[in-house]
């Protein structure tokens, strides 16, 4: 029970972070209260910078709080460079190289076609953890979980407004989309054969730092123009909240995963869309039709069902 309580609550920081995103790409009504929103136009050069302000605030803030919620981290850190540490430094590169991957090749789908239908086809990865898990893990899913995990990603489907599935694009696009979900897929399933040799919070604090290297990296080769005409007043301020958001969310994902496993973990994330749809709603004012909230009574559903499955 605690690691599916874990990931539903990793859960609900990841919406907060998809509903932070929305508002810096575009201006919105807050509670009620007023608008704001708009910062920067969604680009993949400004998607890149809005990654490394977040890993630039994360990374320190989470060493932080990791130091006192796990006090040898440091020493886990030093000690791969030891010989006998290689399959631990081996699973921590490819976690960092893996969040990088999934989140860039995210958001050049994202610029290639709707946003809608770039999220749904990276929303496809508890398929292919499933799939990844059952080979390298030997962690075979049962019919039943085939069925809730189809049940879930359908009515996350179904919470998208139809009008943002229209758009021009690509072919491109739409493989980039999968690939992502591959990409992140493998990013979980590296994460529980990690957990053998290395503890989750420094884990998912390696993939952190070595996201926020990549990300400078990139923007040093691609620059942004203008950099002094943003208002970044704001866009730190909402930079800050998305960076807490995203490390607490991963940190309580990849410590359910240590509890219940890659796959049951991907099929109770797999709800993130319908959770998003959920808080855009009470947050920012967006209304739901009824098919929409069709689409998060069935995931809600479905999602209750997992409560029987072990790892």
């Amino acid at each position: 029970m605690l690691g599916f309580l874990l990931v539903l609550l990793s859960s609900v920081f990841f919406c907060v972070q998809n509903v932070v995103v929305r508002i810096l790409f575009a201006e919105q009504p807050l509670l009620g209260v007023g608008t704001t929103g708009g910062f920067l136009t969604p680009t993949l050069h400004n998607s890149f910078l809005l990654l490394l302000l977040r890993m630039l605030l994360a990374v320190p803030l989470m060493g932080l709080l990791t130091t006192r919620l796990h006090p040898t981290i440091w020493r886990d850190v030093r000690q791969l460079g030891n010989e006998d540490k290689q399959r631990a430094l081996a699973h921590a590169i490819a976690g960092g190289l893996l969040m990088f991957t999934y989140l860039a090749l995210l958001y050049v789908s994202i610029g290639l076609i709707a946003t809608a239908i770039a999220l749904t086809l990276f929303f496809t990865f508890p398929i292919f953890t499933a799939l990844l898990s059952w080979r390298f893990l030997g962690q075979r899913p049962s019919a039943a979980q085939w069925g809730i995990m189809g049940c879930i990603m359908a009515g996350s489907a179904l919470t998208i407004p139809a009008e943002q599935w229209t758009g021009g694009g690509s072919l491109w696009g739409v493989f980039l989309g999968i690939a992502s979900g591959v990409a992140y897929a493998t990013y979980t399933v590296n994460a529980q054969k990690s957990f053998e040799v290395l503890h989750p919070l420094t884990y998912t604090w390696l993939s952190f730092a070595l996201t926020l290297l990549l990300s400078a990296i990139c923007l040093v080769i691609w620059p942004i123009a203008n950099l002094q005409d943003l208002d970044w007043a704001p866009i730190w301020m909402w930079s800050l909240i998305s960076g807490i958001v995203t490390f607490s969310g991963h940190m309580l994902y990849n410590s359910g995963i240590k509890h219940i496993g890659a796959t049951l973990a991907a099929m109770l994330g797999s709800a993130n869309p319908a959770l998003t749809v959920v808080l855009a709603w009470v947050t920012i004012r967006e209304v739901l039709n009824a098919v929409q909230l069709l689409g998060v009574g069935v995931v809600t559903a479905s999602v209750a069902s997992l409560g029987r499955f072990k790892k």
